[in-house]
């Protein structure tokens, strides 16, 4: 989907990784802005999001905090449909989200949420998706997930 103005979001090519979108918050005070860096792109008919963990995601273990990885499961949810252009922004929720940890991510490390769409309808869309680590040629595991979510709708 092309770079676009918004209220709330900012989408432009990400100056950091060539071929990829940037996903930012217009106001950093809103959860989702303290995942920031959110970067996307599409391959095909998976959405990779990718999302620089900082300290403050870290758990004793120096691995991302199972809780900053359900997180960012939920932003890369509507990070992806957006990149697949199924939805823009607005009041968008998750009706559903289930999740499967299998190995521990390296909080030094970026991750990815590798996102296929299923099924879109009117109000809604399903996915599934794996959160994945290290390179193309060599990914580790992290986590399953699959989630319903219902489209927003941009408010007056």
């Amino acid at each position: 989907m092309a770079d676009s103005p918004s209220p709330h979001f900012r989408y432009f090519a990400d100056p950091d990784l060539p071929g990829w979108h940037r996903w930012e918050m217009m106001d950093d005070t809103r959860f989702n802005a303290s995942l920031a860096p959110i970067s996307t792109r599409v391959d095909g008919a998976i959405a990779r999001v990718r999302m620089v963990p900082q300290r403050r995601h870290s758990n004793l273990r120096d691995h991302v905090h199972g809780g900053a990885l359900l997180g960012f499961i939920d932003v890369a949810v509507f990070a992806a449909a957006r990149a697949f252009g199924v939805m823009g922004e607005g009041g968008a929720s998750t009706v559903d989200l289930s999740t499967q940890f299998i190995a521990g991510a390296d909080s030094t490390h970026p991750i990815e949420a590798h996102v296929e769409m299923l099924r879109e309808t009117g109000r809604l869309f399903f996915v599934r998706g794996l959160v994945v680590q290290g390179d193309d040629s060599d990914w580790t595991t992290i986590a399953s997930f699959a989630c319903t979510a219902r489209k927003g709708s941009i408010r007056a």
